[in-house]
């Protein structure tokens, strides 16, 4: 949520209180899967105008059909996942409870920005936080385009 300059200007204890500050004012800006009661994964989903730092990455803001300004659009930005739970589906299971949970928190759309691996390009282990193009596609996103031919932008409709 913070921008280069802000990520390097704070250190870990300024950024972990900026967090909780989000997290105290509401909606949470995630959500997290446990598994037999430990937490296995996490997924950032929240309103758009909440995280800066995507209106200032050209290959978001160049593509996206919606208002930078309109805080009924959600954006769902990363996943992480704990290396012992990975390939049992649990990002599919974050992504699959984001959906509902930007309709009740009164997203119009959710946006979100992963990579396409069958672009030709293969995508660095780090690049996947975003996560996979096909996922979205399964949980009934549409792409919107391409800034280039592994990114992608993608939008969910909460009001059909």
């Amino acid at each position: 949520m913070l921008t280069n300059a802000q990520f390097s200007a704070t250190g870990v204890d300024e950024r972990r209180r900026i967090l909780r500050d989000e997290i105290d004012a509401g909606p949470a800006p995630g959500l997290v899967a446990y598994v037999e009661g430990v937490a296995a994964g996490w997924v950032r989903v929240g309103p758009r105008v909440r995280q800066p730092r995507l209106e200032r990455t050209r290959a978001f803001a160049s593509v996206s059909e919606q208002p930078w300004d309109d805080a009924s659009v959600w954006a769902v930005t990363c996943f992480a996942t704990r290396r012992e739970h990975r390939g049992e589906g649990v990002a599919t299971a974050l992504l699959d409870a984001a959906i509902p949970f930007a309709r009740e928190g009164g997203a119009r759309v959710l946006e979100a920005y992963p990579i396409d691996p069958e672009a030709g390009r293969r995508p660095t282990a780090n690049s996947l936080f975003h996560g996979v193009l096909s996922s979205f596609l399964t949980a009934g996103f549409r792409e919107v385009g391409r800034s280039r031919p592994d990114r992608v932008v993608v939008a969910f409709d909460l009001r059909e």
